[in-house]
């Protein structure tokens, strides 16, 4: 689907442009566009590279499991029936935590699949696990100071701060959001 959006965004584009006699700054912006992009995906992999493998590095060394225990309390305050999911989960907020969404994915999909029930319905449990992960608490937003290193920005790190008094509060009222529609539901 989001492919012929984008073919048709950029066929839109490149039709305005060209009405408005200005074909050659069409070709110009997607040129510029794709270099651009490239630049920021090489910007990025150095960071994500770095973090997925201090996150394959703590899982083979058992950390992961000692994370996941260590953390089974304070995740059963919020999740009381995630059992076997609790690594999955642990390591899905940890890697929101440090501001890598996308190293979270695969973790996310293993907690999901371990939380579901397989009656073809969202436990609260899968329901809080989805308001945490979107809602994600982040320390160090490790993309966002990559994007704005690579865009040259002056102090890229004024953002830590603001982001995690943000975060904190989406989560706070993901979490209170949660339990209060799953009595309201039941």
């Amino acid at each position: 689907m989001m492919k012929w959006i984008f073919g048709i965004m950029t066929v839109i584009g490149i039709a305005v442009f060209t009405a408005r006699g200005d074909g050659a700054g069409a070709l110009n912006a997607l040129v510029k566009g794709g270099e651009s992009a490239v630049e920021l995906s090489i910007s990025l992999a150095g960071s994500y590279m770095f973090w997925m493998g201090v996150m394959n590095i703590a899982d083979e060394a058992g950390l992961v499991k000692k994370l996941a225990k260590l953390m089974r309390r304070p995740l059963n305050l919020v999740m009381p029936d995630a059992g076997e999911a609790a690594a999955p989960v642990t390591l899905n907020l940890a890697a929101n935590f440090f501001g890598l969404g996308n190293a979270a994915t695969p973790f996310g999909i293993e907690a999901m699949k371990k939380l579901d029930k397989g009656d073809g319905r969202a436990s609260d449990d899968m329901a809080m696990f989805i308001a945490l992960n979107s809602s994600a608490i982040e320390l160090l937003p490790a993309s966002v100071i990559a994007v704005r290193t690579a865009c040259g920005s002056a102090s890229p790190y004024d953002i830590v701060l603001p982001t995690f008094i943000a975060s904190a509060a989406a989560a706070a009222a993901a979490v209170i959001s949660c339990r209060l529609l799953a009595r309201v539901f039941k």
